[in-house]
């Protein structure tokens, strides 16, 4: 029995602190957490496996064992109806005698939208939709992107000066940001499907775009990694192509026949796409990625590929890292460049800011307003 000094357990928000656990790992699927509560106790708890892996009511429903029967389950998205590497959720709930299930948003996956919630309702289970709604969908906003338009959900990421500049005059850019923005950004990097750079970052900065995180070690997830390169100027010594055999070379047809053959060698696998502008055209990229399965991609530069993907209204989320220094310099390059805004008034502007603290650094999210 609760005290007068305990606080009422929010079930479904503990249902959402689990499926921010499973952020990273379930890939093409959402990451989603279930709780099962009977008498007013957790009777079991979970969050979604790795693909091939039990979802999150399956977890909980193990957990609680002979006490799911009339209890009520808790889960931030609407159970499965169908088969596909793992059983339906709904039959699972079913046959365990679950008497409710609140659940915050329906899927939008083309084998599910409602028809989870139906087939609950026609087998007597009580059904209640939309607590948590709001962070459920921020939670799985790629995997919703996605499933709905078939393009994985783009963000943004760069790191500034405190006067808008990512290198100086020579393109020194090591570093911009602090150890505690670049740790951060390696933590990002295990949550995303893809990041992506543009052909001049390899050549200035010849980045692996790994993840290293301080934890995890060799076991963390790897990102799949992307080099727009419309001419063909990757050298197949790049360290991109090193490690994991991960890795995308995005061309167009102005690249060299010979140079692809040298990039397949050293283990990338190139896609020559249409050309927009004279560059790889990044909608083409993101269908085909959608195509994989995709949920989301990082794109973290340079200037060039980040105002492609900005002018064309292509950018979910951004990053914006803004470090204490002054670069100045009128060759220095700066985070986003691309056509741009001819008008103030038609700058893209960001709503649901988040301001965080990064060490000395200063971390701005937010969402591009359509």
């Amino acid at each position: 029995m609760m005290t007068s000094t305990e606080k009422p357990i929010d079930y479904m928000q503990r249902a959402l602190e689990l499926a921010r656990q499973a952020l990273g790992a379930t890939s093409p699927n959402p990451a989603v957490g279930a709780v099962v509560v009977k008498d007013g106790r957790i009777a079991g708890e979970g969050f979604t496996q790795p693909p091939g892996g039990p979802h999150a009511e399956i977890v909980a429903l193990k957990n609680a064992g002979a006490a799911a029967r009339g209890a009520t389950l808790y889960v931030t998205l609407e159970p499965c109806c169908h088969e596909g590497r793992t059983a339906a959720c709904t039959q699972a709930i079913i046959a365990a005698g679950i008497k409710e299930v609140r659940f915050s948003i329906l899927d939008p996956d083309q084998h599910v939208r409602g028809h989870g919630k139906l087939s609950l309702e026609q087998a007597g289970v009580a059904v209640n939709v939309g607590e948590g709604e709001a962070e459920a969908r921020r939670i799985n906003e790629a995997y919703i992107k996605q499933r709905t338009t078939g393009l994985p959900f783009v963000i943004a990421k760069f790191a500034v000066s405190l006067d808008g500049k990512i290198a100086a005059t020579s393109g020194d850019s090591r570093w911009v940001s602090s150890v505690d923005s670049r740790a951060w950004a390696h933590r990002e990097r295990t949550k995303i499907d893809a990041i992506m750079v543009g052909v001049r970052t390899i050549l200035v900065d010849n980045p692996e775009l790994t993840a290293r995180p301080v934890a995890g070690g060799d076991n963390v997830r790897q990102p799949l990694r992307i080099v727009a390169d419309s001419k063909g100027r990757t050298p197949p010594t790049a360290r991109v192509l090193e490690g994991p055999r991960n890795v995308i070379i995005a061309t167009t047809a102005a690249s060299n026949v010979e140079w692809r053959e040298r990039m397949a060698a050293a283990g990338g696998e190139v896609l020559v796409l249409p050309d927009f502008n004279g560059r790889v055209d990044v909608l083409a990229l993101l269908r085909e990625l959608g195509e994989r399965q995709a949920l989301s991609l990082l794109v973290e530069g340079g200037g060039e590929l980040l105002g492609s993907f900005f002018d064309r209204r292509l950018v979910d989320k951004v990053h914006a890292i803004i470090a204490p220094m002054i670069i100045g310099g009128r060759t220095a390059p700066a985070a986003v460049a691309g056509e741009g805004a001819r008008r103030m008034d038609d700058a893209l502007r960001l709503r649901d800011i988040v301001v965080e603290r990064l060490g000395e650094d200063i971390l701005v999210t937010g969402y591009p307003i359509a």
